[in-house]
C-alpha cells in the first residue's frame, strides 16, 4: 500500500492545476504491482508503485511516483555454507519511497530538476538530479547532460549510524539516422564516498581458540566486511532502435560498459523484439547478457589473507575484503517476455515475465549455493486523458 503520509503532500501540490485545466491539459497515471522471487526461503520482493505525469502549461510538466516494496527472506552472509556460521541471514523490512520532478520546455530546450526521497528501517536516502536536453539539425539530434546527488543514511546494527554520498554526472547523445532508426549513446561517471559496506555481509576465518597455555580448539569466526571507503566508476551505454516496417517490428540492441576502481569490468548486452500484433497488441521478448570479473578484495575468506584481528569497525582501510557474491567473478542471464494492450483510447494494460539466472565464472568465486535464479512478474495499468 502507498504511505497515507505521502498521499496528502501530492495532491495539495496537484489540486490546484487538476481542477483548473484538466479539459485543457493532459494527464497520465500509471499503477503497477511487481513480484520479484528467487524461490527456496531466498529474497521475494513485492512492490507497489504509482506514478503520474501531468501538463501544468503548453510549457511546464509535473510528475510524480509514489513507491512501496515489501522485503522477506533469506540472503548469503558471506559465511561458507555447511560450516559452523549461518550460510543465509533472514530479511524483512518495508522500503517507501516519493520522488517529483518539475520540467520546463522552451523551445528546442528541456530542463527538468527532480527531488527523491525513500525509507526503510535501516537506510535512508534523498536525492537531487537536474537534466537538461537540446536538440539540433532540425531536432534530429539531441544532447543531454545531468548531474545526481544522492545522500544517504545507512544504520549499521551495534553501531552508529553511517554516512554515504554519491554524485554522477552524464552526457549523451540521441540521433535520428532516418525514419525507422535512432541511435543513442551517454557516459555516466560516478564516485561514491563514506560507509559503503553492507552491513549484513560478513567474512569467515578459521582460528584457534585458546582455553589454557597450550591447549586450544579450532573455530570458524567471522568478522564484518572491509570494503574501500570510496568508489569511483565509468558507463558507457549505446542503444539502437530499428523499425521494420514490412512486418511491423521494432529491434532494439543495446549495450553497456562499466569499469569502476575496485577493478571491476562488466558487460551487457541486450536485445529486443517488439511486435506490433494488430493495433491494440505489442509483444516484447527480449535476452539480456551480464558479466563481470571479481573486485580486486574479493575472498572466500580471511584464510587467503595475512592480517591480524579484523577491526570490529571497518573503516575502509585496508587491506579491504569481502566475501559478498555480487562482487565476485559472475555472469547473468535474463530472458522474458513483455506483453502491452491498449484497451482504448485512455487505458492500456501492460504485463511481463522474466526468468534471471546467475552464476559464478573463473576461479574467483563465491560457493555455487549463493547465486540466485529468480522470477519476476509484473503488471501495470495506464489511464491517460
Amino acid at each position: 500500500m502507498i504511505s497515507n503520509y505521502h498521499r496528502p503532500i501530492i495532491l495539495t501540490c496537484l489540486l490546484p492545476w487538476v481542477n483548473s485545466r484538466a479539459n485543457e491539459l493532459s494527464q497520465e497515471y500509471d499503477y503497477g504491482f511487481q513480484i520479484y522471487d528467487e524461490g527456496n526461503e531466498r529474497i521475494r520482493v513485492e512492490a507497489n508503485y504509482f506514478r503520474g505525469k501531468i501538463d501544468l502549461s503548453d510549457e511546464s510538466t509535473f510528475r510524480f511516483q509514489l513507491l512501496n516494496d515489501a522485503i522477506t527472506g533469506s540472503s548469503p552472509t558471506g559465511a561458507l555454507p555447511g560450516g559452523s556460521q549461518p550460510f543465509t541471514s533472514d530479511l524483512e523490512d518495508v522500503r517507501t519511497g516519493i520522488l517529483a520532478a518539475l520540467g520546463h520546455s522552451l523551445g528546442d530546450q528541456r530542463l527538468e530538476l527532480e527531488l527523491s526521497k525513500s525509507e526503510e528501517s535501516d537506510y535512508y536516502s534523498s536525492g537531487i538530479s537536474i537534466n537538461y536536453e537540446k536538440d539540433y539539425n532540425l531536432g534530429n539530434t539531441t544532447l543531454a547532460f545531468g548531474f545526481n546527488y544522492l545522500d544517504d543514511i545507512v544504520k549499521v546494527p551495534l553501531l552508529k549510524d553511517q554516512e554515504k554520498d554519491s554524485y554522477d554526472i552524464f552526457a549523451g547523445i540521441t540521433q535520428i539516422l532516418g525514419k525507422n532508426t535512432i541511435i543513442s549513446a551517454d557516459l555516466t561517471l560516478g564516485h561514491s564516498e563514506g560507509y559503503l559496506n553492507d552491513p549484513y555481509k560478513v567474512v569467515q576465518r578459521n582460528e584457534d581458540f585458546v582455553i589454557a597455555p597450550g591447549i586450544s580448539i579450532p573455530i570458524v569466526s567471522i568478522y564484518r566486511e572491509n570494503r574501500p571507503d570510496s568508489r569511483t566508476r565509468q558507463v558507457l551505454h549505446q542503444q539502437t532502435k530499428h523499425f521494420f516496417e514490412s512486418i511491423n517490428g521494432t529491434l532494439k540492441a543495446a549495450f553497456r560498459l562499466s569499469h569502476d576502481d575496485y577493478g571491476i569490468f562488466s558487460q551487457t548486452a541486450e536485445m529486443e523484439w517488439r511486435q506490433e500484433v494488430n493495433e491494440d497488441l505489442i509483444i516484447a521478448p527480449f535476452y539480456r547478457f551480464y558479466n563481470q570479473n571479481s573486485a580486486d578484495f574479493f575472498v572466500r575468506t580471511l584464510n587467503e589473507l595475512n592480517i591480524d584481528t579484523p577491526a570490529d569497525e571497518p573503516n575502509g582501510d585496508g587491506p579491504n575484503y569481502s566475501a559478498d557474491y555480487r562482487l565476485s567473478s559472475l555472469n547473468a542471464t535474463s530472458i522474458g517476455l513483455k506483453i502491452h494492450y491498449q484497451v482504448n483510447d485512455k487505458l492500456s494494460l501492460s504485463g511481463a515475465y522474466e526468468h534471471y539466472a546467475m552464476k559464478g565464472v573463473g576461479s574467483e568465486t563465491a560457493p555455487t549455493e549463493a547465486y540466485p535464479t529468480a522470477n519476476t512478474f509484473s503488471i501495470s495499468a495506464q489511464l491517460k486523458f
